[in-house]
């Protein structure tokens, strides 16, 4: 089976600098749109690969075109979230 190719996406990080990370999967939860991220984009291998969970909010450029912007969660949101993605693929896996 061919992989996919990701979409990669690039977040500055707390310090400033640049973070490149690649769209694992986009889910649901309570009404909301929410995206899972990793920072193994392919290009090089990563030890250890670290995921990230963040929500989509729709936006609207000058132009009218829509566009998403990822916005970080709260800690407790988060580990409902996480729970919420490590249930959805294990699901997937079967």
């Amino acid at each position: 089976m061919a992989d996919l190719e990701k979409d990669i996406i690039e977040l500055e990080g707390e310090d400033g600098e640049a973070i490149k990370l690649c769209v694992e999967r986009y889910f649901f939860y309570n009404g909301d749109e929410y995206v899972l991220l990793s920072d193994d984009c392919g290009d090089i291998a990563e030890e250890e690969v670290s995921h990230y969970v963040m929500k989509v909010q729709p936006l609207e450029s000058e132009d009218g075109e829509e566009m998403e912007e990822f916005v970080p969660v709260d800690e407790d949101l988060m580990d409902q979230l996480i729970q919420v993605v490590e249930a959805t693929f294990d699901n997937d896996e079967e």
